[in-house]
């Protein structure tokens, strides 16, 4: 029923509903293709399969190189990308009018090459490196397992934060000693495989660099060292300097 409202206009609309005779239906109109969508029913997948295929995609293609004013539709364009010089150089541009501090970190995405012949995705994983410049004071508390006393002391002297041997295991095991990394030498490893699953990662192992003879050398890479993780099976987010 259509019931115009107050105030609309429709020119011979009253004789046109008073001349309409009042027809009720006692049932809904037949639909003669309900069978027919039954039927397809088995094939309606791969119909669909199909359509989907035949739909060409919707490609977005940027409309000039470079934007020609400072607010636009960023997937109308490439990403600019910049050389290390002029990225840092704007970053601290940026912290001049941001009012920021500026000794805040720098922050860097590394997208690494995976590909491999044989395995479809590498396994995460994280690593320790020792940049040329640090940029923060904080160093990681190391132990150092090792039972020869002239070893113990080269490790002291190079601010090893706990040094011991296998009586160190029951205290680790029991959450007393609590330290960033655990670094050994080899010769006392076949007495660490109680704290395999307890360490888990953090495991002494050549992998990691965090067994070998040099202690000085692993003390100086755990202690001062980045460590970052492999993300997303190829992205490392890390921090790397300050502005």
């Amino acid at each position: 029923a259509l019931a115009p409202r107050r105030g609309w206009v429709f020119p011979g609309l009253d004789q046109r509903l008073a001349a309409a005779p009042a027809v009720v239906s006692a049932a809904p109109p037949a639909r003669p293709y309900a069978a027919a969508a039954k039927t397809a029913k088995k094939g309606s997948q791969k119909t669909k399969q199909e359509e989907t295929k035949k739909k060409p995609a919707t490609r977005r293609w940027p409309l000039m190189s470079k934007p020609v004013d400072d607010v636009y539709l960023t997937w109308y364009y490439e990403r600019p990308s910049y050389d290390v010089e002029k990225a840092v150089g704007m970053l601290k541009k940026f912290q001049e009018l941001d009012f920021t501090h500026p000794k805040q970190y720098v922050y860097i995405n590394v997208f690494l090459d995976m590909a491999l012949q044989k395995k479809k995705k590498v396994d995460p994983f994280a690593s320790n490196v020792l940049l040329p410049y640090r940029f923060t004071d904080e160093t990681n508390k190391v132990l150092v397992f090792t039972e020869n006393e002239q070893e113990a002391e080269i490790a002291r002297e190079n601010g090893a934060a706990v040094v011991g041997g296998v009586e160190l295991i029951k205290w680790i095991l029991e959450d007393e000693i609590q330290v960033d990394f655990y670094v050994a030498v080899p010769a006392i490893m076949p007495k660490l495989i109680p704290l395999r699953n307890k360490l888990r990662r953090k495991y002494p192992s050549t992998k990691r660099n965090s067994l070998g003879h040099d202690i000085p050398k692993m003390l100086q890479l755990f202690r001062e060292g980045l460590e970052y993780m492999v993300e997303d099976e190829r992205v490392i987010k890390t921090r790397i300097a300050r502005v």
